[in-house]
């Protein structure tokens, strides 16, 4: 499955995405009422390299990869994935999981860390758990969902290289 660097031509596809996940509330901790514009922007942040995954020339999925802090904590990558919901169960994300691997080794990153992954989307924490990423940390309650009420969040972490 290819996965490019996004175009500014992707935007509207990867809008296609990104806005119903947000608006559900079920996986971000994003204000669900978030214009288009500034979920765009918030994937497109500076610093964040942009990536999306096609099938059949559709975009269908869509990840950014960013150095999860600055400074000392500049080697460790961080990163964001959302597929297409009508596209699930079709490896959309692990196409882009292991892309953004290599990708973040490639760039020079010694790990990989993600901050806030909200315990409740199995799909996700199942993917990177069998990926190698171990859980480091757990924030009791700390995702507000909005069925569920207060979940946990994970943080998980991988190496890249030694």
């Amino acid at each position: 499955m290819p996965v490019r660097p996004a175009t500014a031509s992707d935007a509207a596809a990867i809008a296609d995405i990104l806005v119903p996940i947000v608006r559900a509330g079920e996986t971000y901790a994003l204000d669900r009422d978030r214009t288009s514009e500034q979920i765009l922007a918030y994937w497109h942040a500076p610093g964040n390299s942009v990536f999306v995954a096609e099938v059949d020339g559709e975009v269908l999925g869509s990840y950014y990869c960013r150095a999860n802090h600055a400074g000392g904590g500049r080697h460790v990558a961080n990163c964001g994935y959302a597929t297409h919901a009508g596209a699930t169960g079709r490896g959309i994300a692990r196409a882009m999981a292991v892309h953004s691997l290599e990708y973040a080794q490639a760039a020079g990153f010694r790990a990989m860390q993600f901050n806030f992954v909200v315990a409740s989307n199995v799909r996700a924490v199942r993917l990177w758990r069998s990926l190698g990423f171990e859980q480091v940390g757990c924030l009791p309650g700390a995702f507000e969902h909005p069925t569920l009420g207060e979940v946990d969040a994970l943080v998980l972490y991988r190496r890249l290289r030694p």
